[in-house]
């Protein structure tokens, strides 16, 4: 607890010296110093504003802790609740007063440990224990993905059951989600909108990672009405580093397995007017068989573009239909021309090569096309789009998230070739 250091007060010691019989006597412990005493019980000299027997204090309510003698001073208090939190405290500056400076946990109990030393500098020590009332409104968390192994482009989501706006709110929130990486990485929180967040590195996640995700916030208070619940622990690995990176202009894609290139595959990318996006994309899924229709992209059935495929090897990095996938009626351009309407193309064995080659989470990138670039969270996980210093201002810890979130996610499922 910070307070103020006083300057404990010297005891002298004397010297008895007897006739014919030299010995010594110590006004302290064995080594002579009063604080090498056992502690007395302080509680005749100390008060507490703790909830009675069988009571439980308010979370909002402070606790306190007061010296009721004049040559009684507190040196340090400890309020520890059942989850190993230490409550934040201040101690006057005179060591007569305690005081916490947080809210308390609720549904909880606490250990306050109170140490003092009186006027003579011999030590006291008293010990509390009280519970907390529960809270009528908890904010769940769900994280994920779920359990398992992905590759080093797959950010961590944490979905809120409640809104949470403010940016004091939405610090306490962040603060108790923590991310424990072995090997460490320094990463930070994103605010999608006001019951989403991502979490993702400065870099990639390193491969072959062990990642920790877990909530710290049960009995917490949030805001005036909401407290954090209980919420399920997250652990998850990474993978090599899978890199497929894909060159619009060229016509090619090379597969990196961390760092080396392992495959480089002739490809047709978006036609113009039907431009592939641009940016790093993560997978999201792998479906060895979709039925692709151009209607589900507005295209209008019986025009000049118009489809109806059953396309094999169909490897996911938008919501709103992105695929590589398998596609034998463009061979002869793959390689040579962009003819897709949005999707990556290749002959059916590259296609399932590269469909067992990947999982969820590898990065999955596109240079030289004339198309946009991948959005951050509207279609996907664009999340790698944003540069460290946009990354950090979307963090309410740092740079600061905007009070009120916007929903930006409109993502559709819809299947493009």
């Amino acid at each position: 607890m910070n307070h103020t250091p006083r300057i404990r007060p010297v005891v002298s010691c004397t010297l008895l010296v007897v006739s014919l019989v030299a010995g010594a006597t110590a006004c302290g412990g064995p080594d002579g110093h009063p604080l090498s005493l056992k502690p007395y019980d302080a509680a005749g000299t100390v008060s507490f504003n703790g909830p009675g027997k069988g009571a439980k204090a308010d979370p909002d309510t402070p606790i306190e802790v007061t010296a009721k003698d004049d040559d009684v001073t507190i040196t340090d208090v400890t309020a520890v609740d059942t989850e190993g939190r230490h409550l934040a405290g201040e101690l006057d500056a005179d060591g007569k007063r305690w005081h916490s400076t947080t809210s308390l946990a609720a549904g909880t109990r606490y250990t306050v440990k109170v140490t003092t030393e009186n006027g003579d500098g011999a030590p006291g020590s008293r010990t509390y224990a009280f519970g907390t009332t529960s809270a009528q409104k908890f904010l769940k968390v769900a994280f994920g993905p779920q359990t398992g192994t992905y590759g080093v482009g797959q950010p961590i989501t944490a979905e809120l059951s409640a809104p949470v706006t403010g940016r004091a709110a939405r610090a306490t929130v962040e603060r108790g989600l923590q991310v424990r990486s072995t090997p460490a990485v320094t990463g930070s929180w994103y605010w999608v909108d006001d019951k989403t967040l991502h979490y993702r590195p400065k870099e990639y996640w390193p491969a072959g990672a062990s990642i920790d995700v877990r909530s710290n916030l049960k009995g917490i208070k949030v805001t005036d009405a909401l407290y954090g619940g209980a919420t399920k622990a997250l652990e998850l690995r990474t993978g090599d580093r899978i890199e497929a990176v894909t060159d619009a202009s060229e016509h090619s894609m090379t597969v990196l397995r961390n760092g080396e290139v392992i495959n480089t595959i002739p490809v047709t990318t978006g036609k113009p007017g039907f431009d592939t996006r641009n940016g790093v994309k993560v997978v999201l899924a792998k479906e060895q068989f979709v039925r692709m229709r151009g209607e589900t992209v507005g295209i209008a059935a019986g025009s000049s573009e118009s489809y109806d495929l059953p396309v094999y090897w169909a490897t996911r990095v938008t919501w709103s239909g992105e695929y590589v996938h398998a596609a034998p009626w463009s061979t002869g351009s793959q390689g040579s021309a962009n003819v897709s309407h949005g999707c990556t193309g290749m002959s059916t064995a590259d296609a399932q090569w590269f469909f067992e080659t990947v999982r969820e989470g590898d990065i999955v990138k596109v240079v030289g096309s004339d198309g946009e670039t991948m959005t951050p969270f509207d279609n996907g996980f664009g999340d790698w789009n944003l540069d460290w210093a946009a990354w950090l201002e979307g963090s309410a810890l740092h740079s600061g998230a905007p009070d009120t979130g916007t929903d930006v996610r409109t993502a559709r499922l819809r299947p493009q070739v």
